[in-house]
């Protein structure tokens, strides 16, 4: 088994068969100089050099041409540089001035060394030879192009019928085998693959799995090719596409599979989050399942913590607000976007920074809840009001331990509750009873360090309203606000109060 990362398959190339038949150009092959399968290798293009060593400025992949106008007298070292550089095939044109026939010694280094060997006569300059390569790689380019939309199609047909339509469709697209390998290496999907897979393409695959960045690796494999690439190129993707077949994948192939890939990814996901939320449904409705043990097989985790989002800014744009693209951020599919615009997710970790700041940038400003046992997310949602609230005084991101400790934490939670309701129950009746929204009145404006103007704005009133609430606040309570320890006691009375008696 050998591998590699076959680089001219990901470019536009033409076979050099297709060189060498335009009958235009009438060049002879020296046919000692032909291996097997030499006139399938590819030309990514045509090239003119006349240096005695242009083997350090070439890429692979190019047809060669020289006058012979400065030979090296070494003619075996020079065509050895050449082969070792990749070159596909040499073009040597007679030059009445130069030579008029062939060198033998070229011809036989050539042979040697098994690197194809065209004869360009004097008839053909080497413009119209470049000029021929040129044409045929645009055509080539255009027929690539044309064959990826139309896979594209199919393949995006195919994957509303499922995972395992979608497989079937890439396998018959690109003529081969094709298996979709889980963590785990559990078959997700497969069509017509070798089952189990053969040992060399299992170990391919964890080298694969051990590397970073984009990744792909071929094999060689019993006389075939064997491709393993990620769903997601990008990404430390848990998910595998695997393709087997008798010959090596060409670019066009090589851009098909990678959207064949993707949908894969995606489909492959989205069916198992509705079979994990549907079983976890399903269970809390027939009380077969805990929350937490419902949690644990849509997150992957009994413990939780809740995320909430409000506009930021000129707030987030028509994508930014659809639940997949919070989803996909926020590495849950629990989230239900809200009027506002606003959303609520419950997430199985604190999403990073760097996702925090991309919703920011995005539009959203998040607030990020403490860690909670699933069966006490709703007594959760008291303490992401105030992180919310938080985040909007301050213009970013909020994360709940992510400052300095808490107090509520070394308080049994029933009599933090209790403390909330008692120095609070005079504005939760005056609320009840006129719908004054005193409560969230006063939570905002402590979050704004009792600002006027940012209370205002977020309530939507008028200053001269929340300055009105306030006194009412400070009348009702029978406490002057102005003083601070009496700010620090309502502060973390509304943070223990239960989240019903305090919703605006």
């Amino acid at each position: 088994m050998t591998s590699s990362t076959d680089a001219l398959s990901t470019e536009v190339n033409v076979p050099l068969r297709d060189v060498v038949g335009n009958r235009e150009l009438a060049l002879e092959v020296v046919p000692e100089t032909l291996r097997p399968g030499a006139l399938d290798a590819p030309v990514r293009w045509a090239h003119v050099s006349e240096l005695q060593d242009p083997a350090p400025y070439l890429l692979g992949g190019e047809l060669i041409l020289t006058a012979g106008v400065d030979l090296p007298e070494q003619v075996d070292r020079y065509v050895r540089g050449l082969r070792d550089a990749g070159v596909t095939a040499l073009g040597f044109g007679l030059t009445p001035t130069v030579h008029e026939t062939l060198p033998e010694p070229l011809r036989r280094a050539c042979a040697r060394r098994g690197l194809p060997l065209l004869v360009v006569p004097s008839r053909t300059p080497f413009l119209a030879v470049n000029r021929a390569v040129s044409v045929a790689l645009t055509e080539a380019g255009q027929r690539d192009q044309r064959r990826i939309t139309a896979a594209r199609e199919t393949l995006t047909r195919a994957a509303g019928g499922g995972l395992g339509e979608l497989t079937s469709a890439l396998a018959a697209v690109l003529r081969s085998w094709v298996a979709l390998v889980g963590a785990g290496d559990v078959l997700a999907s497969a069509h017509d693959a070798p089952t189990p897979l053969p040992l060399p393409v299992r170990e391919l695959m964890a080298t694969v799995r051990a590397g970073s960045g984009i990744r792909s690796a071929t094999t060689e494999l019993d006389g075939g090719i064997v491709v393993v690439q990620p769903v997601y190129p990008q990404a430390t993707a848990s998910h595998l596409v695997v393709v087997g077949r008798a010959g090596r994948l060409d670019g066009a192939e090589r851009a098909i599979l990678a959207v064949g890939a993707a949908l894969l990814g995606l489909v492959g996901r989205a069916g198992s989050d509705a079979a994990e939320l549907g079983a976890a449904a399903t269970g809390l409705l027939l009380g077969r399942v805990s929350p937490g043990e419902a949690a644990w097989s849509v997150l992957g985790s009994e413990v939780v913590r809740l995320v909430a989002g409000a506009e930021h800014r000129r707030g987030p744009g028509e994508v930014a607000r659809r639940p997949d693209w919070l989803r996909a951020r926020l590495d849950t599919p629990l989230v239900s976007v809200l009027p506002g615009p606003s959303f609520v997710a419950v997430a199985g970790t604190s999403p990073a920074p760097e996702v925090l700041e991309d919703l920011r940038e995005h539009g959203w400003l998040a607030a990020v809840g403490s860690p909670v046992p699933a069966g006490r997310a709703a007594g959760a949602v008291a303490e992401l009001d105030l992180l919310l609230a938080r985040a909007r005084a301050l213009g970013r991101a909020v994360v709940a331990g992510d400052g300095p400790p808490d107090p509520g934490a070394l308080l049994d939670p029933a009599a933090a509750r209790g403390f909330a309701s008692k120095v609070l129950e005079p504005l939760v009746a005056l609320d009840r009873a006129g719908d004054r929204s005193l409560a969230p009145t006063l939570r905002t404006w402590l979050a704004h360090h009792g600002a006027w103007e940012p209370t205002a704005a977020e309530l939507g009133v008028h200053r001269n309203s929340v300055r009105h609430r306030i006194a009412q606040v400070e009348k009702a309570l029978g406490v002057d606000l102005a003083d601070p320890e009496a700010r620090m006691r309502l502060w973390f009375a509304l943070r223990w109060l239960s989240p019903v008696t305090h919703s605006p």
